[in-house]
């Protein structure tokens, strides 16, 4: 079986960033003009009243002091809570290709690769923004490629997902290089009204080539030495949003339409399940779990993570060995391992070893043991 490798990542940070301290204000503002509008009904005993937040406890509980979305004003307008975006026309780009064109632009000059060179494109993100067309065939389209491309959702899990895709896809010779891009505009499927979650997620893309070890150029390559993919079904992560809502109007605009999550029976089952696939594929690999000098871990909750690294390596990880992110960027979903990968990997020496792991709704778990050439 012909050996496959990462040879170029890419990253496209959109422009805005909301601090946990200019989330807070509009939250509490929100919640102030709420109470008020309620007091009756609070004062009865029918309505509870929305408790405020704060910026530490947005810290304490998750790791982030900080996210990137792609509009502002909205978000941070008490009176509306969600991103004023114009909807464009079918004539222009969408805006989620539009992020993975240019991520996608960033990976293939890190590759040394043009359009001409890439086969087949995958989107693989929590949310499209259409049931279709494909975004993967817009992005295909947009940057000149032949061959074909699809869209897969398997929540915070789809990038992982969509590597062994394209690993497959090599290996079967159906492909002689992918592009894998994970355009998340997650403010989009967030409830900014919601005290427990607004301050989760961040809007990112990233983009990945791979391609056969034998054909491989570029000075940074990663060889993928074993994959595993893990799901099991639960309701504890769920966004019921979807075309078939126009059935009963009564459901529409309801909270269930957004993200929403049982986040302590998620920490609670994930942790041990991520951590049990990470050690499981390593070893599939081939290679003690000592020996791994990286983890770029699915950039959810700094808790999670630290559980994990801890239950993986047996002791407290160094910063260096699995490099955090998600203080700055948020929860990107799919794009938050790949975040940590891409910017957290060109210090590594040759032979290092590593493993990229997502986890997320499903319950979806997703592993790549790396090898740096």
């Amino acid at each position: 079986m012909q050996a496959v490798v990462i040879s170029g990542t890419g990253l496209y940070t959109p422009p805005f960033s909301i601090s946990n301290e200019e989330l807070v204000t509009c939250f509490n503002a929100y919640a102030a003009d709420f109470n008020a509008a309620h007091a009756d009904a609070i004062g009865a005993g029918q309505c509870a009243p929305l408790e405020a937040s704060s910026a530490e406890f947005i810290e304490k509980v998750s790791g982030i002091k900080s996210r990137h979305v792609m509009e502002k004003d909205g978000i941070l307008d008490p009176a509306r809570m969600v991103s004023r975006i114009a909807e464009r026309g079918d004539e222009q780009i969408s805006l989620q290709a539009e992020m993975a064109v240019a991520a996608a632009r960033m990976a293939l000059e890190r590759a040394g690769r043009t359009a001409a060179d890439i086969d087949m494109v995958v989107v693989a993100c929590s949310n499209m923004q259409r049931a279709y067309p494909a975004i993967a065939i817009e992005v295909q389209g947009a940057l000149g490629i032949a061959g074909y491309g699809y869209d897969m959702n398997v929540a915070c899990s789809s990038a992982t997902f969509g590597i062994q895709n394209a690993v497959a896809a090599i290996q079967s010779g159906q492909a002689r290089a992918v592009l894998v891009l994970n355009p998340e505009i997650t403010s989009g499927h967030l409830n900014w009204r919601d005290r427990d979650s607004h301050f989760i997620f961040g809007d990112a893309c990233t983009a990945i080539v791979l391609e056969s070890a034998a054909a491989a150029g570029s000075a940074c390559q990663f060889e993928i030495l074993e994959t595993r993919l893990q799901t099991s079904f639960s309701n504890n992560i769920r966004n019921n949003f979807g075309f078939l809502n126009r059935f009963d109007e009564a459901g529409v605009g309801q909270p269930d339409k957004l993200f929403r999550q049982q986040g302590r029976r998620v920490f609670k089952e994930v942790c041990p399940m991520a951590a049990g696939m990470i050690k499981d594929t390593v070893e599939r690999a081939g290679i003690d779990v000592t020996r791994l000098q990286r983890l770029w871990l699915h950039q959810a909750n700094l808790n999670m993570n630290l559980l994990i690294t801890r239950m993986v390596l047996g002791r407290d990880a160094e910063p260096r060995e699995a490099p955090v992110i998600l203080d700055r960027y948020g929860n990107t979903s799919s794009a938050g391992s790949i975040i940590a990968f891409h910017l957290h990997q060109d210090d590594l020496p040759a032979g290092a070893l590593g493993v990229i792991c997502s986890f997320g709704a499903g319950y979806s778990i997703g592993c790549a043991v790396l090898r740096k050439r």
